[in-house]
């Protein structure tokens, strides 16, 4: 069993190591690819990760939201583009993905009538924003619900083998 940091600031990556009970040897051994002294740094915040010592990471601690929080923190291009994700239970997602739906369906003839000639016009902007940002809250929403199918795999909630074969399966009727 891995000993608690007594660090009050504890970053995300020192957090669920932690929370996995694992020391940074244990922790070096199950990823392979990451030293304990880079696991020290990283924790400490004296480097920055790469992104494979994420991947390993959230493979070890069994965390994909490793690899959300790199992205929408601390990848220069993810900064500008990937919205942190908020880990929430499946009701949750579920209602949001109908809501999301919901308001769209009230909006789609519009967008229609919009983009019928290719161009945006003035008077069209404000709906085309409204539009917008309805069909970001059910990007988001998309984007939590992977997040919860990959969390749910990891934690072995979900076989990962029959979730892809299902997957798979779908994709051949999907083709045929």
């Amino acid at each position: 069993m891995g000993k608690k940091s007594s660090i009050e600031n504890k970053n995300i990556y020192l957090q669920c190591r932690e929370d996995c009970d694992l020391t940074r040897a244990e922790a070096s051994e199950l990823m392979k690819i990451v030293s304990e002294s880079r696991i020290e740094k990283i924790e400490s915040e004296k480097i920055i990760a790469a992104p494979e010592d994420i991947v390993a990471m959230a493979e070890a601690y069994k965390q994909p939201r490793l690899c959300n929080y790199y992205c929408a923190n601390e990848c220069a291009i993810g900064k500008t583009s990937v919205p942190e994700l908020q880990v929430q239970n499946l009701s949750e997602i579920t209602l949001g993905i109908i809501a999301s739906l919901n308001s769209l369906n009230y909006e789609k003839e519009r967008l229609i009538s919009i983009a019928v000639d290719g161009q945006i016009s003035e008077e069209e902007m404000p709906d085309f924003i409204k539009i917008q940002k309805q069909l970001n809250e059910l990007s988001l929403t998309v984007e939590a619900l992977k997040l919860w199918i990959n969390s749910t795999i990891a934690s072995g909630k979900i076989d990962k083998k029959t979730y892809d074969k299902y997957l798979s399966d779908a994709a051949a009727k999907q083709k045929s």
